[in-house]
């Protein structure tokens, strides 16, 4: 009996040492959703913007780990985020909330009433699950499989920005590679495209061409900001991509979700071909993009 005693007090004290010590988070909310890792990364990373923050979201190992620090009065609690795909495009979200200067407070209490600590975390949480809700009912990815990427011969303009400011790169080059490929009456070969040549997922940054496709002939402008290159057939994860274009990387995660869980690898240059004009309107569920994630070639 005194055996089993001296057993329990050791678990007990080991038990609250790890609690009130080393345990990382004074409260953990849980919750699911319906969409790929990708987009609720995303959809937090913009949510950060609405918040008091203390510093800029971080996001950490990977894209299914974010941290925020988040000011509530004269207090910080800090957010860790973490995103688990559960399949079928559907992702549990683990957050991890801590109270930086009351965390030992804050963990005394929490087990015997619902506090105010508790009641703010789940209110924050709870306007994130909306915006993500939200803003899921604006896009809808559907993955097609393996094709190629067209054969093209473009004329573009590269620009360097980050993911949100891609279709606004896009649109600030439009009438300018239009204008100046009419004046020279160049036949164009398709909608507009972009290809990435750089994507830095920490950062969220771009590096990509964005153009016409065209024939190629004489006429071609030469002296201009307007480039040239070929893009040839290459293999390709595709998706179908519908909704306003400033999200159309959503696709992106989509693909790289579908790549890993089907063991393919990939790089992460995605071409994008867009198939309306966001100067017309309409129902923005009702514009196309072809998504395109390369297929790395084979070594053997």
């Amino acid at each position: 009996m005194k055996t089993f005693l001296r057993i329990l007090i050791v678990v007990v004290v080991l038990g609250l040492g790890w609690y009130f010590f080393i345990k990382p988070s004074d409260y953990t909310i849980r919750f699911e959703t319906k969409t790929f890792p990708g987009a609720i990364n995303q959809t937090i990373k913009l949510w950060d913007y609405t918040l008091d923050t203390v510093t800029p979201i971080r996001q950490m190992e990977d894209l299914y780990h974010l941290q925020q620090k988040v000011r509530f009065g004269d207090s910080i609690h800090i957010y860790d985020w973490e995103i688990m795909p559960l399949g079928d495009s559907i992702s549990k979200v683990i957050v991890n909330v801590r109270d930086e200067q009351h965390s030992f407070a804050n963990k005394l209490k929490v087990p015997f009433s619902d506090t105010d600590f508790e009641k703010r975390s789940r209110k924050t949480v709870l306007n994130l699950m909306e915006n993500i809700e939200d803003h899921i009912s604006k896009f809808k990815v559907t993955i097609v499989g393996e094709e190629d990427i067209p054969e093209k011969y473009i004329a573009y303009v590269p620009v360097k920005c980050t993911q949100f400011q891609k279709a606004g790169g896009m649109m600030e080059n439009l009438s300018y590679i239009s204008q100046v490929l009419l004046e020279h009456q160049v036949e164009l070969n398709g909608p507009p495209m972009i290809q990435v040549t750089k994507w830095d997922m920490e950062s969220d940054s771009l590096e990509y061409n964005f153009g016409h496709p065209i024939i190629r002939s004489e006429k071609l402008p030469i002296g201009t900001d307007i480039e040239y290159k070929r893009i040839f057939p290459t293999r390709a994860l595709k998706a179908i991509y519908n909704g306003n274009y400033i999200t159309s990387d959503r696709a992106w995660y989509a693909l790289l979700d579908y790549a890993k869980k089907n063991n393919i690898e990939v790089e992460n240059k995605p071409v994008e071909v867009f198939f309306n004009n966001p100067n017309m309107g309409g129902d923005e569920l009702n514009w196309k993009a072809e998504i395109y994630m390369p297929i790395k070639e084979s070594n053997d």
